[in-house]
């Protein structure tokens, strides 16, 4: 047994957390306009997203747009009013956007960095106001965090804060998506002095607040920071290393969570598997592709296993094989993911089996990269354990044994609430094109009578009510899984 961190169920900018969102556990608000994010008036540069340009996008037409934090506030008071935490991102690239004038790439305007941009600034050594002084040039982070403080006080009660605070986003790769203010590609020292000097920052103003870092794109960045040019070594191991000398030079902990980010390298039919593409062939890579994990016995069809591995990834055990050999009690999370399909069952299928593996082998936190368009599948996996009957029924917060004869057809995750362990729930997935007859075994706290069913398949994007199944012995019955499908069963 092992219990599940309630931080797995998250996404990146919630947009209907009544709805297809509902039981989302913590939002995050981060991508590549967080890294030139000015708190102060809302301002924010797009990077290569859209030309290089500084404008209003955060906060869109609203006539509260230069009030400070506003468009951090908004999606924050959304997710706590919820019930949901919150994952604010701390920009620490080296400046952010001094307006919201659009017109296209600021290299347009002559000495741009001097005349567009505010350098970012961990300490602010004076008091803060959260009306901060906005032609003093400079931005001051930990004046950032005492706002939040400031605005979300019942957010920061208790041992741990509702509130958690990211170092920024894919630092990796600031030199294509944010060359402008970061042209070089970042270094190993460049790095773990800034994640240093920015969390010790944090930590001074909201001590009980987790810290994740360094928040990398992929997987070249965790082996090589993509290519640095100090690169020495497995970057994640040199990280790791940094920061547990950090602790003991400051008597605490200052990054609480390695925080990484995973989108397969699979490519099938031709396209990234991360996409829409719906023929067979990225069907089956995408229903497989969560195997790469934690699977030793799998294989994927992509650079990272083929050429650089030659064998299977075991992502999960890799990287706490990491943590455990240099800097122990690291918490590890995932604050972008997406394995695509997002209106196909094989999107669905895919989600709620990372969720399903996220919560057996013990993530922290993770977040779903949600694009807010052809999502209803994907969203609809992750109901199968937020919100299954449409009412807010979930999966168990415990974590217990379970497992399939055969992993790349089927598989099935098991959890029991700890308060109650006699209350079991299971989410199934049948990975073929055909429908599959499962023979399941409970070995459980008690002895039920029934087994409420809802099934999603390729119909519509939204979990139904099944004919509840009824066990042919004590504890054991046999479940007609549909063709591509989850299903939710619940003993009674």
């Amino acid at each position: 047994m092992r219990p599940i961190s309630p931080l797995i169920y998250g996404v990146n900018w919630a947009e209907d957390l009544d709805g297809e969102q509902r039981g989302t556990t913590v939002v995050r608000m981060g991508g590549n306009r967080m890294t030139a994010y000015n708190w102060e008036n809302n301002a924010s540069n797009a990077g290569s997203d859209y030309m290089h340009q500084n404008d209003a996008h955060l906060v869109g037409n609203s006539q509260s747009g230069d009030v400070p934090g506003e468009a951090v506030r908004v999606l924050a008071e959304d997710a706590l009013t919820h019930g949901a935490a919150f994952i604010a991102t701390v920009p620490i690239c080296g400046y952010v956007a001094a307006d919201k004038d659009g017109g296209g790439d600021v290299n347009q305007t002559p000495d741009y960095l001097e005349t567009r941009f505010h350098p970012t600034i961990a300490r602010k050594g004076a008091p803060f106001s959260s009306s901060p002084d906005l032609d003093d040039n400079a931005v001051y982070q930990d004046e950032f965090v005492a706002w939040m403080k400031q605005a979300f006080p019942e957010a920061f009660q208790g041992e741990v804060a509702n509130v958690l605070f990211s170092l920024d986003n894919e630092p990796d790769l600031w030199n294509h998506t944010h060359e402008r203010i970061h042209p070089e590609p970042v270094t190993y020292a460049e790095l773990v002095d800034e994640n240093i000097e920015f969390a010790s920052a944090i930590k001074e103003v909201a001590p009980n607040a987790l810290v994740t870092g360094f928040v990398s794109y992929g997987y070249s960045g965790y082996v090589s920071l993509q290519g640095a040019p100090d690169a020495d070594g497995n970057f994640i191991e040199h990280y790791l290393d940094a920061m547990k000398a950090a602790e003991a030079s400051e008597g605490r902990r200052l990054v609480d969570v390695l925080d990484l980010h995973w989108y397969t390298e699979i490519y099938a039919n031709g396209e990234r598997i991360t996409g829409a593409d719906a023929s067979p062939e990225s069907v089956e890579a995408r229903v497989q592709a969560p195997r790469s994990l934690w699977d030793p016995t799998f294989v994927e069809d992509s650079w990272i296993a083929n050429d650089v591995l030659s064998g299977p990834i075991m992502l999960i055990p890799w990287l706490r094989g990491l943590i455990d050999a240099h800097y122990p009690g690291t918490a590890l999370g995932f604050t972008e993911y997406n394995f695509g399909g997002g209106n196909h069952i094989s999107g669905a299928i895919a989600q709620a089996d990372a969720l399903g593996v996220f919560g057996r082998e013990g993530v922290f936190v993770a977040t779903i990269w949600d694009p807010g368009a052809e999502v209803s599948m994907l969203r609809a996996g992750v109901r199968a354990f937020t919100s299954y009957d449409g009412q807010g029924a979930r999966f168990g917060d415990t974590s217990i044994h379970a497992e399939t004869s055969d992993v790349a057809r089927a598989t099935v995750y098991a959890s029991i609430d700890e308060a109650d362990p006699s209350r079991m729930v299971l989410v199934a997935l049948n990975k073929t094109t055909a429908p599959l007859t499962a023979a399941v075994t409970l070995a459980a706290y008690g002895s039920y009578t029934a087994v409420d069913v809802w099934q999603l398949t390729g119909d519509e994007a939204d979990l139904a009510p099944a004919e509840p199944v009824t066990p042919g012995a004590t504890n054991a019955f046999t479940y007609a899984m549909p063709a591509h499908s989850v299903s939710v069963l619940v003993p009674r």
